[in-house]
């Protein structure tokens, strides 16, 4: 009698479900260990299934389970077989190249966020960032800690915990007293070598920018700069940074696989903040950095604010009016600026209007410009490029106006409103003065 072959089951192959992308990045190409993905023009994947080896780890990080695994005709002959001869068979397994852990991951753990502040009041961001770290930190099972470097900012660890840190490593020294970047980075770089977190996010300010470029060319590890979104892979407790990539024309999801810590700057207003809890209390870590003041090159002499007259801060406003390029001109800002006047908000723009010279660059929504998330957001004759929708996207309401039924910004808005503008703004004006009258009549 013949003598049964020992079949292994193929594992299948990935395929994308053909309406379920909802062009979330790229983070099924990120994970793919065999270069098996590429992504088409409009960011939809596609398989290559003489690569795929059917490790599923596309199809399980997907967040809209538009990936699937299917058996192409040669693998179906092989379970054809297999069911003909009715054995046990053993599954094909995944290389193990694919499921090792990188070297020296398992000694890294920990969320930490470092606590941005200047004459000791903190930047909004880091509060911001606490927010997202939390959840972060809770998805991993691991301490959130905040990272505190000043002079007399003790109290700024306490607040960090009412924000949701777990733990607070205070660096409290005169030499720190302005931001410097040498200190600074020698500061964070010894910290982390010592501690060793997983995951470190910085605010994506001037001094974040600065302070995560110097500390991570110290640590030798990846660097995110102005992310917009932060995700976990569980399986591989990898952080899915999301980012504008190619000009803001697509949203990029980048990992860094093989270097600890991992790394992000965020923009401002990006991130939800968490409501503040005064009754938690954590655990101050102290520490120092065994340098003085002759060893640092830079001093700071003098402190120099320049105030400019008509500067608004448009990344606290909590209702902007912004116009694109369908405003034609700088004189047609006025209808805007009657709008936004009524709703105590205030004026902003696309890039396309600052290029023309319209409006200040300080006003400029956008991957370019400032990151707002106010309470009402009227985009009034703006397309609606990707470039400006990184900018606003967070904002809790959306109103579009646009002759355009077909723009883009039409897809983001929650309310939206097709027509000319010149007729809809003054319109909506004149309706919220009749309003405002009879509220105080």
């Amino acid at each position: 009698m013949d003598e049964k072959k020992n079949i292994k089951k193929p594992l299948g192959v990935g395929r994308l479900i053909e309406g379920k992308c909802i062009l979330c990045g790229a983070r099924c190409q990120s994970v793919c260990p065999k270069n098996a993905i590429t992504m088409t023009e409009q960011g939809e994947p596609v398989i290559d299934t003489a690569k795929c080896t059917g490790c599923r780890k596309c199809s399980k990080i997907c967040p809209s389970q538009a990936l699937e695994i299917y058996y192409t005709p040669e693998q179906q002959k092989i379970l054809d077989e297999i069911a003909r001869q009715g054995q046990v068979v053993h599954h094909e397994e995944a290389e193990p190249e694919d499921l090792e852990m990188p070297r020296g991951h398992g000694e890294y753990r920990g969320v930490w966020v470092f606590l941005e502040q200047t004459d000791g009041e903190p930047a909004t961001v880091s509060w911001e960032l606490l927010g997202v770290g939390n959840t972060l930190a809770r998805q991993l099972n691991v301490d959130l800690c905040s990272v505190v470097i000043g002079e007399k900012v003790e109290r700024l660890c306490h607040e960090s915990f009412a924000y949701g840190a777990d733990k607070a490593y205070l660096i409290d020294d005169p030499i720190f007293r302005y931001y410097r970047t040498e200190p600074y980075f020698k500061a964070l770089c010894n910290l982390v070598q010592k501690h060793k977190p997983e995951i470190l996010l910085i605010g994506a300010t001037g001094v974040g920018r600065d302070l995560a470029g110097a500390l991570a060319t110290c640590l030798s590890t990846g660097l995110t700069a102005d992310c917009t979104g932060l995700a976990v892979d569980h399986e591989r407790r990898l952080l899915m940074q999301t980012r504008p990539a190619f000009g803001g024309n697509i949203m990029a999801t980048i990992v860094t696989e093989k270097a600890w810590p991992q790394m992000a700057t965020v923009r401002p207003h990006t991130m939800h903040m968490h409501e503040k809890d005064p009754s938690r209390h954590g655990e101050i870590i102290h520490e120092r950095l065994a340098m003085c003041e002759d060893e640092i090159a830079t001093k700071v002499l003098e402190i120099i604010e320049r105030k400019q007259v008509g500067n608004v801060d448009i990344a606290g406003a909590d209702f902007i009016v912004s116009g694109g390029r369908g405003m034609q001109s700088a004189e047609n800002f006025r209808v805007l600026q009657e709008l936004a006047g009524e709703l105590g908000g205030v004026v902003a723009c696309s890039r396309c209007v600052v290029d023309a010279g319209w409006m200040p660059a300080e006003r400029q929504v956008g991957q370019t410009g400032k990151t707002v998330r106010p309470k009402i957001y009227i985009a009034v004759g703006i397309s609606g490029a990707i470039q400006h929708l990184v900018g606003m996207q967070n904002s809790d309401i959306i109103i579009a106006i646009n002759r355009d039924k077909h723009a883009p910004i039409f897809e983001a808005a929650h309310y939206g409103l097709v027509g000319d503008l010149f007729k809809i703004v003054p319109s909506l004006t004149k309706q919220i003065k009749a309003l405002r009258a009879n509220n105080k009549s």
